[in-house]
Formats: structure tokens, C-alpha cells, sequence
């Protein structure tokens, strides 16, 4: 059995690849209670006892806006981290992939960014995730990076979630229009993750959301009309679109994000779903649980 240990258990993508794990795994799943990876001695202490031979890495400071305030924070946890995982799986023989994000991109194409895109990140958040990635693949040639964005779940904060609570408080919202990416739902992620990770021909950047693109406004309109139907919403309000000026933010965003995942398609033989069907999927997954 194949030994792994995945670090950031608890958050959207860890609890997703837990239900999502392969059998014939040997899977160890640690949160940062038990495990801070900036440290670097407790991740030598974790990782000599447990002697993985594949490292994941789902672990991350992403509050993007509080980020720009708390910069050490972010570094440890982005940067620092990922650096402290990958030279203990360098010195081991064992591979690491490690999750990284679409704001490492400026956002001023007009084409879905490649791996081979030279990155620009606007903020702290995307600066600290940069390093990150650098550290990883400089540490071992064995070692993966997965580029993402939008990510939601039916587990912790994200835009679903905070959508549905806003919809069904208020009467009317505003929502973004000026920005496009591609949601995400983590459990086609997580079970990206498992398939790049046990691939032994897999190295370097990859990218991975679900089909298509749209902006926050579309997104939010849609999550509205697949909820109504499923009980999850009582009744429809009113979605204004704005734009990025109206609702400045601490951190700058890239306007348009989407990732090209043609290489990770490749690799894995699989396309994943439209972003609006995975939103379906969760939002039947959140539905049933409640």
C-alpha cells in the first residue's frame, strides 16, 4: 500500500479528497493543529514517522483581502510551507503536489493563461502563492504544482455558500460583473489531485476548474435558479450587476482568470464537467446533507 500524507484536511479541497480517495491508499490527513508546515521541525518530526511516498498539499492562507494586512502570515503559510514539504520529499524520493491559484495572473488576457504564462500577481495572496510554487519546483524534479481558482464545496466559506446566506436574508444583492473566471467545485479537484499525484510521468505546473468561464454575477445567477428547485432558496430576489470599482476591495483581483487546462486533460484523460453542472452536483451534495 502506497503511503500519503495530505496536509490541510480540514479545509474545502482536504475534506473533498478524503471522500474521494482511491482505494489501495494509505492516506494520513493532518490539519494545521497537528501539523504547522511553516515549522519546519514538526514537518521533519511528521514526516519521518509517517514516511510518505506522496505529499499533498492542500493547505493555504487564503484570505485574500486580510492577506494584504497580514503578509507574514501569508508567507508562512504559502510560501514558506510549500518550501519546507518540498525539501523534505526532495531529500526522501518522494513527490509532493502542491495546490497553487489562478492569482498568481495579473489578469489582463484575453485568452485562458497556459502553464507556460509568465505570472503577475497583484497582491500579497498571489505574490506569497508564487514563491510557493517556486520553492516546490526548484526543491525536486519529481514535484507537481495545480493551479485553481473559485473553489467551492459544501464544506467551509466560499462564494456558494455566502451567496445562498445573502440570498436568503435580503431582498436585492449586487454582485461583480467585471471579472470572469471559472468556478471550481473541490471535489473534481480533489479527484484531480489523486490522479496527477499517482501518475509518475506528471511533473511541473498543471491547471485545473471546471469547463468554460463566467463572471461572479453569471455565477451568482446560477447558483440562485439551481437552488430555488432544491429547497435550498424559498423564494428569487433581485442580482444587480456591478462593476470592480463600486466594490472596492484591500487586494486587487485579476479581471478575467480563466486557466487553459488542456495539458492537465491530457495527462489525466479526463475533461472533468461544465461549471454548471459540477455547481448542480453540489448544490445536490449541500441539499442532501442538510
Amino acid at each position: 500500500m502506497k503511503k500519503v500524507a495530505v496536509f490541510g484536511a480540514q479545509g474545502q479541497l482536504g475534506c473533498e479528497l478524503q471522500l474521494t480517495q482511491p482505494d489501495g491508499l494509505e492516506v494520513t490527513y493532518l490539519t494545521r493543529a497537528q501539523v504547522d508546515i511553516a515549522n519546519i521541525d514538526q514537518v521533519a518530526d511528521c514526516l519521518n514517522t509517517l514516511n510518505p511516498a506522496v505529499i499533498i498539499n492542500a493547505a493555504a492562507y487564503t484570505a485574500v483581502d486580510r492577506a494584504e494586512q497580514e503578509p507574514h502570515l501569508a508567507e508562512a503559510a504559502n510560501a514558506v510551507g510549500p518550501g519546507n514539504l518540498a525539501e523534505w520529499a526532495g531529500q526522501q524520493g518522494a513527490r509532493l503536489l502542491h495546490v497553487s491559484t489562478d492569482f498568481v495572473f495579473d489578469g489582463l488576457s484575453a485568452m485562458p493563461y497556459k502553464v507556460s504564462d509568465p505570472p503577475n500577481p497583484l497582491g500579497v495572496y498571489g505574490q506569497t502563492k508564487l514563491t510557493g510554487e517556486k520553492r516546490v519546483l526548484a526543491t525536486d524534479g519529481l514535484h507537481l504544482v495545480l493551479r485553481t481558482g473559485w473553489v467551492y464545496s459544501r464544506h467551509g466559506g466560499n462564494f456558494v455558500k455566502t451567496m445562498l446566506r445573502l440570498m436568503s436574508e435580503r431582498e436585492q444583492i449586487a454582485v461583480v460583473e467585471d471579472q470572469t473566471g471559472t468556478p471550481t467545485w473541490a471535489r473534481g479537484l480533489a479527484s484531480t489531485c489523486w490522479a496527477l499525484a499517482s501518475n509518475p510521468d506528471t511533473r511541473g505546473r498543471y491547471h485545473w476548474s471546471d469547463k468554460g468561464s463566467c463572471s461572479w454575477f453569471e455565477f451568482a445567477l446560477a447558483i440562485q435558479e439551481e437552488a430555488l428547485p432544491l429547497g435550498l432558496l424559498d423564494r428569487k430576489i433581485e442580482v444587480l450587476p456591478i462593476s470592480t470599482t463600486e466594490y472596492p476591495t484591500p487586494a486587487r483581483r485579476p479581471a478575467y482568470s480563466v486557466l487553459d487546462k488542456t495539458e492537465t486533460w491530457r495527462a489525466i484523460g479526463d475533461e472533468g464537467q461544465p461549471w454548471r453542472e459540477a455547481l448542480q452536483a453540489m448544490l445536490r451534495d449541500l441539499a442532501s446533507s442538510l
